[in-house]
This record gives structure tokens, sequence and C-alpha cells, in this order.
């Protein structure tokens, strides 16, 4: 893949960023709402992709994107201004626990590092943007919970078991799942990733499964339909 992706409406350069776009990310970006949004906040936003599709998806809504790692940061920044979205996009070079601000958004969401207490990779760019641990989602979870307007909703996605783990941190900070959609890569495997909705009002849990392929190469209707706004081959 090049160092230059485009989409129907942005181009994201990712040269020099450890993390990639991936599937993971376009989902996220594509399936995460909140009516009448106006204020919106990605966590760790690496290259500005999912931050960029909520602008696009979004068009009346200010997106603030937070960022750790200072050359992903740089990346976001200088793909937010060279976007349509320049005016109502800002990145924010720092942690999400060190994260001052008065704003409260109706929208969250993150595709943070997700092996937890795993094997560190070497490449520590990589290493930071794919490895945490629970005190991670813990920081997190709090600091969304103090984020968070009445009603809002935090959306996240992660691999099932630490996808339950958040889940159960969500519920001391009164954060509880609306929506947990079940990806799979076809109808005969076993879900890889969820994509959960938190929020303070849930009183039970919607349940959903995406597939990407019908047949090897091929991608499902759904797939399509969600990223038909953002991919050129769609």
């Amino acid at each position: 893949m090049g160092s230059i992706f485009k989409f129907k409406q942005f181009e994201v350069d990712q040269s020099g960023c450890a993390m990639k776009i991936n599937t993971d990310g376009v989902l996220l970006g594509a399936i995460a709402t909140q009516m009448d949004a106006k204020n919106i906040l990605d966590i760790g936003t690496g290259t500005g992709v999912i931050a960029l599709m909520l602008a696009q998806r979004f068009p009346h809504a200010r997106v603030d994107a937070v960022e750790i790692e200072e050359q992903a940061a740089s990346a976001a920044a200088k793909n937010g201004a060279a976007s349509a979205y320049a005016s109502r996009f800002k990145v924010i070079h720092t942690a999400i626990e060190n994260y001052q601000t008065t704003e409260q958004y109706d929208l969250i969401v993150s595709n943070p590092p997700f092996f937890v207490n795993d094997l560190k990779n070497q490449e520590p760019k990589k290493g930071m943007a794919r490895h945490t641990d629970l005190l991670f989602f813990e920081q997190m979870t709090q600091r969304v919970a103090a984020l968070l307007r009445p009603k809002g909703s935090f959306w996240l996605i992660l691999p099932v078991k630490q996808a339950q783990s958040t889940i159960e941190i969500a519920a001391d900070y009164g954060l509880k799942p609306a929506i947990i959609v079940h990806l799979h890569s076809d109808e005969s495997k076993p879900e890889f990733r969820q994509i959960v909705c938190l929020n303070d009002s849930a009183v039970e849990t919607k349940q959903q499964h995406l597939y990407i392929y019908e047949a090897q190469g091929v991608y499902t209707a759904s797939y399509q339909a969600l990223l038909r706004d953002f991919f050129l081959a769609f």
C-alpha cells in the first residue's frame, strides 16, 4: 500500500506512521453514530482517518483528535489541514489521560491499542500503537466518562476478550453497552472483533453481526454499503 490513501472526499498521507489504515478503523468510522452530534472526539487518531470519516459524515460537527505519538499527530494534523473539513478539525498531541478541555462531546470514538500484557513489539512506535495494558483502558474509560455529554455515545473497536473486559470497566463509570456489532470475516468464521457502543442510558444491548466477505475476494453487500461513501472501489 502506498503512503497516500485516497478516499472519495479526502486523502490520507500515512508515510512514517506506524499503524496504517486498516479494516478496523474504517469500519468504526463508518458505523459509529450519534444523533445530531456537534462535538466529536477521536482518541488515538493515528493518521486521522476515523476523525476525517466522521467529519465527512457529520458536516456540522467539530472534530477533535487526540494522539500520543508525535509523528502520527503531525501526520493527522496535516491530513486534516489538507481536507475540506480543516476549519472544524483539530489534532491535540497528548495522551487521553492528560487531555484537558472544558468541552463535552456528543460522540467519542477509539480504535485503541489492544494487545494487553502481550509480547511487546520490537519496533517502538508500532509497539506504542498496538500494545497497552489494563491501566490504559481504565484511564481511557474514566476520562471518557468525564468528557461525554449525558446521553452521548462512546464507540470503540476491540478483539473480543478486550471488548468484554472494557465493558466491565465501563460499568464502574456508569457506561453500559447499547450496541455490540460482532465482526466476522465471513459466515464460516467466528467473530474477530467487536464494535461496542457504550452510553449512560442503555437498558438492553442490541446484538448485530457484520460479515466482510461473502466469498474469497468478494465483499458482502452490507460491507460495501457501509463504505460506499468513502472507498473509490465501491
